[in-house]
């Protein structure tokens, strides 16, 4: 049975709270056992995505509202909302981990690590990978901005466990090892954060249509009639789960108000069908 967007969501966002749970128990207990600090800040690090989850669910339930009164075109930009939440939640974590290996320089401190951390590490590097291509490929499939920010935040995890990994094996050469690698982490992760903010507020404030977009309008047009009518001045609204578009169409001066309209109103009902984009369709005289 196919699953609906809203379902895929919630699906991926109960999955990955589940899951961080776990590994929070065993990374706290890890660094408990091995008395590492660095493991047990990875802990709540990972715990921090839950909290994500929960935003991006928050945010695809809200979305996923009807349209009424207030809001005739819906509800769907709180998902661009809430990826924005989401990438400062991550852009805090990237100062963490900055503010963090400052610090163990300035006081010249190493970790202190054993076999189970490296065990607990090493699950964790491929959980939390899998998390993230699990959401990657959710927001791919269902277009959602706050899934694809709830996955970068799901890789931030990976990327500092495999820090930890690969600090573990460093340390007896270099004491400052992980403090180092430690900063280059919190720089890809607000790279990270640039892109996931850049985008959702990029949808917020309404980008220009994609000409692959037009190509398969004007493919649907000439499919039905053989022709293009000159389609052009295309404009496009998202609301996250719903867009919007107009353009304009041009036709023979003879054809009756009713012909004309009816042409339009099947195109309509066509690009609906074809692209799930509701459109209003101006009509010109080809002369």
């Amino acid at each position: 049975m196919h699953m609906t967007r809203s379902k895929q969501n919630y699906l991926g966002g109960v999955i990955s709270i589940l899951l961080n749970l776990i590994l929070f128990v065993l990374k706290y207990w890890a660094g408990i056992v091995s008395g590492s600090l660095s493991l047990m800040a990875d802990a709540w690090h990972t715990l921090s995505d839950s909290l994500s989850s929960i935003v991006m669910i928050v945010g695809t339930k809200l979305s996923s509202k009807k349209p009424d009164k207030e809001h005739p075109f819906g509800h769907g930009r709180w998902e661009n909302i809430a990826a924005i939440f989401i990438g400062i939640m991550l852009a805090i974590v990237a100062y963490q981990f900055m503010y963090d290996s400052i610090v163990k320089i300035q006081n010249r401190e190493s970790a202190s690590f054993g076999t189970l951390a490296i065990v607990i590490t090493i699950i964790s590097i491929l959980a939390k990978e899998g998390l993230a291509q699990m959401s990657f490929y959710i927001a791919r499939k269902t277009d959602n901005s706050a899934m694809k920010a709830d996955g970068w935040h799901h890789r931030s995890d990976a990327l500092s466990s495999v820090v930890i990994l690969i600090g573990i094996f460093l340390q007896p050469y270099f004491w400052w090892v992980d403090s180092v690698l430690g900063m280059i982490v919190s720089l890809i992760l607000f790279y990270a954060v640039y892109g996931i903010i850049k985008d959702a507020i990029s949808k917020i404030l309404g980008e220009e249509i994609q000409d692959s977009v037009i190509i398969k309008v004007k493919n649907i047009i000439f499919e039905k009639y053989k022709s293009d009518f000159g389609a052009h001045h295309f404009h496009c609204h998202n609301y996250g789960n719903h867009k919007e578009m107009t353009f304009h169409i041009k036709l023979k001066p003879e054809l009756s108000v009713e012909e004309a309209h009816e042409i339009a109103n099947d195109l309509e009902k066509n690009i609906k069908k074809e692209l799930n984009i509701t459109t209003t369709i101006h009509i010109e005289p080809n002369n």
